[in-house]
């Protein structure tokens, strides 16, 4: 199936040429049908021909007050059919809706000129090929009709036919992003969403998100499908559908919202765009942005000659390269056609901030490039890129995330001097935690740290007990604390059981922090806390045990190592988690290196 939407201006038939053509009647409302005026869009079809398939049409108002209606109609659409009638010739809404199509950048579509049994179609026809010819269509095919005669009919749909041939295929495995033109309810059937699938595939049981600004879009099951007016298990794009949707956030759908697959789309609030049209300096600050059905008011912010940065007033399932307009509605004009450049932009808060971005911006084409993507953010996560629709490039540095090769090796550098900077600061713990590591860096996540353990610039780095060291792997004592800790290891050369007492370690200055870095530098061992020996201390206290040649209490222990029951208990427990001791029975251990028979 191929969709086509009517352009043009109002009451000069574009519903009549439609039910000829379909024999179906776009005007749903009886309003419409008394007044001859369509006020909303209407959805018809029909076959093209043998072997042509079918051809879907959304027919949309042509009064300048309901060119919102017209723009969700068309926004969706790949292909147009302009029409102007031969006895009222180019108008203001022939006008403005070539300007929103050329805006759009539509650049498939036919020329209709319709009653032609009225007045002579020539000079409308030149006219308007003339001024067709200036926009996104360029040349397109022109054909004169009479909807009431029939005269041209059969060649316009000749030439409809040649239209949809011409057409490029849809990609049938695209993230859906259906948006809705229509939404309604069914008794017994629930909520429906009607729009044109332009990629992708839907299938009943799949489960969508309701993209509607909110900042955690509800999901919705398809209940049902409909497409051409008859039930389907599933729609491939391109396709009018009606998808009967169930769930929490059924309720919440509107014209201009969205159903998208799940996990593949993120709602931008904030994006850098290119400006086709007025000169982005020239564009008033409050505009409408139309995308998809969707119409949502932005604030306007010119960055470069042709770019500016739009910020919304909802969020919307936008990607790289999307194509919309904006619209001054006060002044019933299109100030610009805009490319979505950046969905995902930095913010601009330093002084001249806004300068280099808008050099930056200078060289971005909208067309998606995941290798350029990541060179500009320097580490991004692969579902942040599909999400902004910019395929995952260049190399994969941990588990889902992307890294600028230069960038990456210039965070390795800034990691080893961070860990220098630490060492240096605190001569006593040179350790820096990873979680330091990360926040010093800026990372996400402190599996960025690891994974940069081992780069070019981060190479020298060593990982313990998660902590990183440079070459000051072990702490520095100072001239005071190392004078401290040599008069506890002369007081434990001649007793070595003897782990001096709280008021010796005072008297001494070796606070907590000071006997943390004498053993973290290998200068004592610590057994528990307030109580260190010397290193070493559990290899000699197990030897001197296990001549003992029997199992022992706690007390006889005591009296062997020569040493009180405050460092007795800690370091037997320490030699039991070490396997060199292990418990008998509630009162005795035995040395493992013992013979087990005693």
């Amino acid at each position: 199936m191929h969709v086509v939407a009517t352009a043009g201006h109002v009451d000069h038939g574009k519903s009549t040429l439609l039910r000829a053509l379909t024999g179906m009647e776009p005007d749903r409302w009886e309003e419409e049908r008394r007044r001859g005026l369509t006020l909303d869009l209407g959805f018809v079809w029909g076959p093209l021909g043998p072997g042509g398939g079918s051809l879907a049409f959304v027919d949309v108002p042509g009064h300048e007050k309901l060119v919102g209606n017209m723009l969700a109609g068309v926004g969706p659409v790949p292909a147009v059919l302009l029409v102007v009638a031969a006895d009222q010739g180019w108008q203001p809404q022939s006008e403005e809706h070539l300007a929103i199509v050329d805006a759009l950048g539509v650049r498939d579509g036919l020329l209709v000129v319709t009653r032609s049994d009225l007045a002579d179609p020539g000079p409308v026809l030149r006219e308007a090929r003339g001024r067709v010819a200036e926009s996104s269509l360029g040349r397109v095919e022109a054909v004169p009709v009479s909807a009431v005669s029939g005269e041209g009919m059969g060649a316009l749909r000749a030439a409809l036919v040649r239209l949809a041939a011409g057409l490029p295929d849809a990609d049938r495995e695209a993230d859906v992003r259906l948006w809705a033109d229509r939404v309604f309810t069914v008794r017994g059937r629930g909520t429906v969403v009607t729009g044109t699938l332009g990629g992708g595939r839907l299938r009943v049981g799949e489960r969508l998100v309701v993209a509607d600004g909110s900042a955690a879009g509800a999901t919705v099951r398809v209940r049902g499908l409909q497409c051409l007016g008859e039930e389907r298990a599933g729609v491939e794009a391109v396709a009018r559908v009606a998808v009967d949707v169930h769930g929490a956030g059924a309720g919440r759908l509107r014209r201009g919202g969205a159903l998208v697959t799940p996990g593949r789309w993120a709602g931008a609030e904030l994006v850098d765009v290119r400006v086709r049209g007025d000169e982005a300096g020239a564009l008033p600050r409050r505009l409408v942005l139309h995308v998809g059905a969707a119409a949502v008011p932005v604030g306007v912010r010119p960055l470069g000659r042709d770019t500016v940065r739009l910020s919304l007033e909802r969020s919307l399932p936008l990607r790289v390269g999307d194509r919309a307009l904006l619209r001054d509605p006060g002044l019933h004009r299109v100030a610009g056609g805009v490319t979505v450049l950046d969905v995902r932009p930095p913010r601009l808060a330093r002084r001249g901030a806004a300068v280099a971005r808008a050099v930056e911006l200078e060289g971005m084409s909208g067309v998606p490039d995941g290798a350029d993507e990541v060179r500009r953010r320097g580490l991004v996560r692969g579902d942040d890129l599909l999400a902004m629709g910019v395929p995952a490039a260049g190399v994969e540095v941990a588990d889902g995330w992307f890294a600028d090769p230069a960038h990456w090796a210039g965070l390795g550098e800034q990691l080893e001097a961070a860990v220098a900077a630490h060492a240096a600061r605190h001569p006593l713990d040179p350790g820096l935690s990873t979680e330091a590591a990360r926040r010093a860096l800026g990372l996400p996540e402190r599996a960025l740290v690891d994974a940069l353990l081992g780069t070019r610039g981060a190479r020298a780095l060593r990982q313990r007990e998660g902590k990183l060291y440079g070459e000051a792997e072990l702490p520095r004592l100072p001239a005071g604390v190392r004078e401290a800790v040599e008069a506890v290891r002369r007081d434990l050369a001649a007793a070595p059981f003897r782990a001096p007492e709280a008021g010796r370690l005072a008297e001494l200055g070796l606070r907590k922090r000071e006997l943390a870095a004498a053993c973290a530098a290998e200068a004592l061992w610590k057994v528990a806390d307030g109580i260190v020996l010397l290193p070493g201390a559990d290899v000699r206290a197990a030897e001197v045990l296990a001549g003992l040649g029997r199992p022992f209490t706690l007390s006889e222990a005591r009296q062997a190592l020569d040493t009180s029951r405050r460092v007795a208990v800690p370091l037997l427990e320490c030699l039991d988690r070490q396997g060199r001791t292990e418990r008998v029975d509630d009162v005795r251990r035995r040395c493992r290196t013992a013979g087990r028979g005693q």
